[in-house]
C-alpha cells in the first residue's frame, strides 16, 4: 500500500457513510411522518340499567320453563278433522 492510499480509502469511507445515512432517511420513514388517527372509546362502566317492564314483566312467557317434547294424548294435535 502507498502513502496515497490510506487518506483516497478514508475519503471513501467517510463518502459512502454519508450517503448511506441521507440514503436511509429516505427509505425507512421516521415516527413523525407515520402518525396516525386512532378512535377513542367510551370506558365501560359497572352500572346497569333496569331492563324495559313492557318486555320483562310477570305476564311474559319464561324462556327457562322446561317443555316436554314426547308421545302425546291429543289425536288431532293441529285441529283438522279427517274426511
Amino acid at each position: 500500500m502507498k502513502k496515497n492510499d490510506l487518506p483516497i480509502i478514508i475519503l471513501v469511507i467517510a463518502a459512502s457513510a454519508i450517503v448511506s445515512f441521507l440514503v436511509s432517511k429516505y427509505i425507512f420513514a421516521s415516527p413523525k411522518k407515520e402518525q396516525q388517527q386512532v378512535y377513542v372509546v367510551q370506558p365501560i362502566d359497572s352500572s346497569f340499567s333496569q331492563p324495559s317492564s313492557q318486555y320483562f314483566n310477570s305476564q311474559s312467557v319464561d324462556p327457562a320453563q322446561q317443555l316436554l317434547i314426547g308421545p302425546s294424548t291429543n289425536q288431532n294435535p293441529f285441529g283438522n278433522t279427517s274426511p
